[in-house]
């Protein structure tokens, strides 16, 4: 995968020996979950654990919408950390400087648990039925963390309205798609002028919330039952909490939508949501070109779905 910057072990070695010096590696192992940056298990000599991250070495695979990707990762762990009753593992160390790696990396602390993506299958269905609550109530306390101004955080671009958020991640998505030649099953100019005509219905939003935006199973861990952390927070954004991977027409559900606290959506709301829908999809099919993915079953998945919401 174009995004995957793998490194040696001598090189993940030297890195680790900057970010603790007094440790020595003594176990290096990769985790292949992750579809974007990759990501090892270092174990040290004192029986210690850190996951290392590691950015792509350039953006070829990266689509419009992806600025700074762990920029914007470590800034939301720090921005969350300590202000929610979730999990978020520590930052131990962070290195844009390009001196010991080809791209940016950092070390955080291991969570405790499992995968909650291979875990789901395994579970009761009541186990289930309260995990899709408790991240509910994790979307609603990430509503409580709030910005004057919307956009992306690992973008120094600010937007005054959501609208304008909204319209600039459609028209980078439309783009993307053009310069590759993706067929999105739908006309782009269509879907942009259908965007603005529900101008309005983005207008009652005043006040930026955060958005992790990609709250799937995959990037959620689960310990004894419950919710044990939140990982991957390269997507997060500021915006309004229905961005969120979790209210997507795919996999919404009244559990979290009870944790979350609202089961019922206005007009304006509904209209925003499949607009947002419109934007995960797009982003779905897209990425499987610039990630240059062999498989492309996600975009003929994504396609289909776009097009249910635009019926």
């Amino acid at each position: 995968m174009i995004t995957k910057n793998r490194q040696s072990n001598e090189r993940i070695a030297e890195m680790a020996r900057k970010a603790f010096p007094d440790k020595t590696v003594i176990r290096i192992k990769e985790l292949t979950e992750g579809m974007c940056n990759v990501t090892y298990h270092v174990v040290f000599n004192d029986g210690s654990e850190s996951i290392l991250k590691i950015a792509a070495e350039n953006t070829n695979g990266n689509t419009s919408n992806e600025i700074n990707l762990m920029k914007a990762e470590v800034r939301a762990m720090r921005l969350v950390s300590g202000k929610c009753s979730f999990k978020v593992a520590e930052v131990q160390y962070y290195d844009c400087s390009r001196t010991v790696c080809s791209g940016d990396y950092f070390f955080m602390e291991k969570l405790p648990g499992e995968n909650y993506a291979f875990l789901k299958g395994k579970l009761p269905e009541s186990v289930v039925k309260g995990l899709n609550w408790e991240i509910g109530r994790i979307s609603g306390e990430l509503a409580a963390i709030t910005n004057t101004q919307f956009g992306f955080l690992g973008d120094e671009r600010r937007y005054g309205t959501l609208f304008e958020f909204v319209k600039t991640m459609l028209a980078n998505l439309l783009s993307d798609a053009r310069k590759k030649g993706v067929d999105i099953g739908y006309d782009g100019q269509r879907l942009m002028e259908g965007l603005v005509s529900e101008k309005d219905s983005f207008d009652e939003v005043r006040s930026a919330t955060l958005v992790h935006w990609d709250m799937w199973e995959g990037n959620i861990f689960v310990d004894h039952n419950h919710v044990s952390g939140i990982i991957d927070w390269e997507r997060a954004l500021w915006g309004e909490p229905f961005m969120d991977d979790r209210f997507r027409k795919h996999n919404r559900n009244n559990d979290f939508l009870d944790g979350f606290g609202q089961r019922s959506f206005s007009e304006s709301e509904l209209k925003r949501i499949r607009w947002y829908d419109v934007i995960l999809y797009l982003t779905m099919m897209i990425e499987v070109f610039y990630r240059e993915f062999e498989d492309k079953s996600q975009y003929r998945w994504a396609k289909d779905m776009l097009l249910s919401v635009l019926q």
